[in-house]
Formats: C-alpha cells, sequence, structure tokens
C-alpha cells in the first residue's frame, strides 16, 4: 500500500541539520528535494515515495507528513471536507503499520485546551477509536499557521508510533546514555568504510557500537566500560539490535586499553561531561590522559569522534595535545538545555 504524498517534514536537533539532510540524500536521492527554511530544528522536504521509507531515518528526531488546508482558523478544520481529509490521512497512516500500533493521539499546538481542539478531538475519537492523551500518545497531531506554504494552517501528522530516535533496540536504558542522533552524527563524521578497525571506549550502553553496526560493515568493532553492570546493559541493547556477535565486547579501562599501538582507524567516544556522570574537578585530567592513550590505539591519520558537554576543559587539553592530535572541524549541537559539541580530531604521525 502506498499513500500519495509529497510533504514531509524531519524534526531535527539544532546542530544536526547538515547531518539529517546528508542522510537524505544519500538514502532518498533525486527521489525527494529539500525545502529551503531557516530553521535549525526542521527539515522539510517533498517525496513522492510512500512514507514507510521514512521510518528508518537515523539523524533526525521524527518525521511528518504535511498537510496544507487553506482555512484561516483552526475551527474550519472541523468542517466535513476538511475533517474528512485529516481522517482518511489517518488512517492511510495507520495503514502503514501493523494493527494496533497506534491506539491513542495528543495534539500538539498553541490552544489545544480550546473548545475548538475538544471538538476536533471528539471528531477524531469518534472516527478512529484513537484515545485522545494529553502527554504522550502514539499518534502526534501538531497543528500550526502554515510555515511551508503561503498561507492557511498546517497539519502535521507524525508518521510513527514513537519518535524515530526512540530506537527500538535501546530495552535497557541507562542515566547518562548519549542521545541516537547525536551518536548517529558521530558515526558520519568517521566516514565509515568495511575496511575500519573501530573503537569506542567508555561505551556505555552501547549506543555509538549499534549506530556503527547499523551504519554498514567494518573489518573490527570492538568496545568496552569499565563498569559491568553498564557492560551488561551494552550486551542487552546489542543483542536486541541482533548485532552482538558483531561486535568484541569486553571490560575496558579507557585509560589503559588492552591493545597495541595504531591497532585502530577510529575512534568514537562519549566521556563523562560532568553533568551525570563524572567530577567536574578531576575532568581535565581525565581528558589529558584518555587523550593521550587513544592517541597511542590510533593509527597515524586516524580519526578520533568525541563528544562533550565540559567545552572549555576539553579544548584546554587538546591544545595541549597538539603534537597528537589536529583538530579537524567542530560541531556544536543543542540537546535539552545542554550545548554539547562533537569534535573531529586526526591523529599525527611521528608521535
Amino acid at each position: 500500500m502506498g499513500l500519495v504524498m509529497s510533504l514531509f517534514e524531519a524534526e531535527v536537533l539544532p546542530g544536526l541539520k547538515p547531518f539529517a539532510a546528508a542522510e537524505l540524500n544519500r538514502r532518498l536521492g533525486a527521489h525527494a528535494r529539500i525545502v529551503p527554511l531557516e530553521r535549525e530544528d526542521s527539515l522539510p522536504f517533498s517525496y513522492g515515495g510512500s512514507p514507510s521509507h521514512l521510518a528508518s531515518f537515523s539523524t533526525i528526531v521524527a518525521a511528518y507528513w504535511v498537510l496544507n488546508f487553506e482555512v484561516p482558523r483552526p475551527r474550519a478544520l472541523v468542517g466535513h471536507e476538511h475533517l474528512s481529509r485529516i481522517l482518511r490521512a489517518v488512517e492511510d497512516l495507520r495503514g502503514l503499520h501493523p494493527a494496533g500500533a497506534f491506539r491513542t493521539f495528543r495534539f500538539s499546538a498553541a490552544g489545544r485546551d480550546s473548545s475548538v481542539f475538544e471538538r476536533l478531538a471528539g471528531e477524531i475519537r469518534s472516527a478512529t477509536h484513537l484515545e485522545p492523551e494529553i502527554d504522550e500518545a502514539d499518534l502526534v497531531i501538531r497543528v500550526r499557521p502554515a510555515l511551508l506554504h503561503a498561507g492557511g494552517w498546517e497539519v502535521l501528522l507524525r508518521l510513527t508510533p514513537r519518535p524515530l530516535s526512540a530506537r527500538a533496540w535501546r530495552v535497557c536504558d541507562y542515566p547518562g546514555a548519549l542521545n541516537a542522533t547525536i551518536a548517529s552524527a558521530m558515526i558520519e563524521l568517521t566516514h565509515p568504510t568495511p575496511q575500519d578497525r573501530f573503537l569506542n571506549p567508555m561505551c556505555g550502553s552501547g549506543t555509538l557500537l549499534v549506530e556503527r553496526l547499523l551504519r554498514g560493515p567494518a573489518a573490527r568493532v570492538s568496545g568496552g566500560d569499565i563498569d559491568n553492570q553498564v557492560l551488561a546493559c551494552a550486551r542487552e541493547n546489542l543483542t536486541a539490535a541482533g548485532l552482538l556477535g558483531q561486535a568484541d565486547l569486553h571490560w575496558m579501562d579507557a585509560l589503559h586499553i588492552d591493545a597495541d599501538p595504531a591497532s585502530f582507524d577510529t575512534v568514537c567516544v562519549d566521556p563523562p561531561w560532568g553533568q551525570r556522570v563524572g567530577e567536574r574537578e578531576t575532568l581535565e585530567s581525565l581528558y589529558s590522559e584518555l587523550l593521550e592513550e587513544l592517541a597511542r590505539v590510533t593509527c597515524p591519520g586516524g580519526r578520533l569522534v568525541l563528544v562533550t558537554h565540559a567545552i572549555k576543559r576539553f579544548e584546554a587539553r587538546l591544545s595541549a595535545a597538539a603534537g597528537l592530535w589536529r583538530p579537524v572541524s567542530v560541531y556544536p549541537v543543542f540537546q535539552g538545555g545542554l550545548h554539547p559539541r562533537i569534535y573531529v580530531c586526526e591523529r599525527l604521525p611521528g608521535s
């Protein structure tokens, strides 16, 4: 079953829009066209295929189908013609998923508590038998003044019962776990190839390991953590993703890695930020030792991709390690009130 749809919108973390655009072009090619919009949290695009093809994108938070209604105010959406169009879209969307995938719905809109939205919710409930919720729901319906059209109002339907950023393989969550869309962007910054020897120390619950293996094959994928409880969590997630046998996962002290010099081409790491994990006072010492040890196990010309919110502390230690690492690029990201940065560095030869 296919849907005749043309306009979609990807919700993205500010800072990750270029990565989402690159994934869109890589996976959909000429079948999609990005619509220019000067908003860092939104990537609209036109696409002529089935929206089911958009349900596995890794660098976006959520994908929406955008419907435009040439009406002066939301009250008109309750009219027969416009309401019928919304209900047909909801049923088409439900038809792309297994029965029962959508059981609840909610509005994301200014004035969602008004009588207009109460009436609209009643009509949707009566026609679809979905139950309205206030906070968490399977079907999210956004209503806003037209942003991508010349006028009127837009109704956006989230394409999946859960945000795409809520990975199905994450059966074991852990405090301080890396956001999966940030992890996916970090993997892209390694320029992944089948020949990669990939290392993820301080692997936590395994987000970077899973994202790397889902991205494509590698010669070697190795990860570990000093906390056995966290390692057990990583094993659960790798197992849920069907990838446990493809990763070399073991206890690992990131400051004393059991590996020969120049064993890896690519290193991805999410060290403590001093927020939920790690003491701020000891971060500089940790980062200094970590950069030295990662330089030892990374081959000349190899790439380090690291994310942290402790900007000043890390940059001070990176500057002190100028003989080991050459900074290549920095990508600021906004996530839940935090402003971490992704750093890309190249291992220098002869040191």
